[in-house]
């Protein structure tokens, strides 16, 4: 059995070793179940309880649990919000939109597409090591936050100084932490780990297939706690 063969047969979720990367046409887009809209602990409650935890344990987060955590980070809220775009659960300026979740899963890298609320893959391979040391490397789900500046558009936006680099800066990391807490209430309210923190900027742009105008800013590592 040759590797792409391999590839194509084991689930999508499944564990391949090494960093090696891959067309990512050897992997399959995931259709995440739709998102659960109650359960877990309340948001004082998750409050109450969210922390860093960098001791993650590497079993796979259920398919149920993957989608609710990326609709929870940035999905779709409701169909119609500012400036003609979707409504999602973190805010942006003026609806730009402009973070991606790069998803490393075992298997590969995706880019969550939150409209049709599903993972599309990017490159085949075990890249979570990226994301940093120590747990990061083996647990189930490592966030990667990448800016796209050319969601900075002035058409119809009230905002004159969108397209200042230092007003951009202080926009994309704003969003980011408004991402990034939404996960850690997330994974407060359901008794899993979490853990932001910084990653690999020099490798990852290239083997992501990133563009230009994208940048690569943080990584948040999720799993069961060890």
């Amino acid at each position: 059995m040759n590797r792409r063969t391999f590839i194509k047969t084991v689930p999508a979720l499944a564990v391949l070793a090494g960093t090696s990367s891959a067309p990512a046409q050897d992997l399959q887009p995931i259709a995440l179940p739709k998102p659960e809209a109650d359960g877990g602990k309340s948001v004082l409650a998750a409050l109450q309880e969210r922390r860093t935890n960098r001791s993650i344990r590497a079993d796979k987060l259920p398919p149920q649990m993957l989608s609710n955590l990326l609709w929870a980070a940035f999905g779709v809220n409701r169909p119609k919000g500012n400036f003609g775009k979707p409504g999602r659960t973190a805010a942006s300026a003026s609806n730009s939109q402009e973070i991606d979740l790069y998803v490393a899963l075992p298997e590969g890298v995706y880019l969550y597409e939150a409209i049709p609320h599903r993972l599309t893959p990017v490159v085949a391979g075990d890249f979570r090591a990226r994301s940093g040391r120590g747990a990061a490397a083996n647990a189930p789900v490592n966030i990667f936050y990448v800016v796209d500046l050319t969601r900075y558009v002035l058409e119809g936006n009230p905002d004159r100084r969108i397209n200042d680099p230092e007003i951009q800066k202080s926009y994309y990391y704003c969003a980011v932490g408004l991402i990034a807490q939404n996960v850690y209430l997330f994974a407060a309210s359901q008794g899993l780990a979490a853990w932001f923190h910084n990653c690999d900027k020099t490798n990852t742009p290239k083997e992501f297939k990133l563009r230009p105008e994208q940048r690569v800013l943080f990584a948040q590592t999720v799993g069961y706690p060890a």
